[in-house]
């Protein structure tokens, strides 16, 4: 079955809930991701196969120059099928095309692989404060 790909593409809550549960591995819990997205994010992609959603990624910004990659979400059957790689592909077009100059993201160790490999990110020099 074919997957297509669709930026600032329609989806329901439901479907990105348990998306984000199968991809970070927590209960179900309801994010309200759809309306957060639609309000404070450059755009978002989704991946959709026989109309339901199996891969999302953020791109929230700062109004400007930067861009940042979160949620980088894709169902646990398709994992390692290029989907991810896709997502993230098609949010750097969109950043490119959007005027910003740079992409940023942040990621768990075990995933150095796909960003830096499959993704084509360099590693920076970065900070972080821990709020809670």
């Amino acid at each position: 079955m074919t997957i297509t790909y669709e930026w600032r593409g329609d989806f329901d809550d439901a479907a990105a809930d348990a998306l984000h549960a199968e991809a970070f591995g927590h209960p179900r819990t309801p994010l309200g991701l759809r309306e957060r997205v639609r309000r404070h994010s450059l755009g978002w992609v989704c991946a959709h196969r026989g109309g339901g959603l199996v891969g999302f990624v953020n791109v929230a910004w700062d109004g400007g120059v930067h861009a940042f990659v979160l949620d980088t979400m894709v169902a646990r059957e398709l994992r390692r099928a290029g989907v991810g790689a896709e997502l993230v592909a098609a949010a750097v077009r969109e950043a490119r095309a959007a005027g910003c100059e740079w992409l940023h993201v942040d990621f768990d160790e075990h995933l150095r692989p796909f960003y830096f490999g499959a993704c084509g990110f360099t590693a920076t020099d970065a900070g972080l404060v821990a709020l809670r």
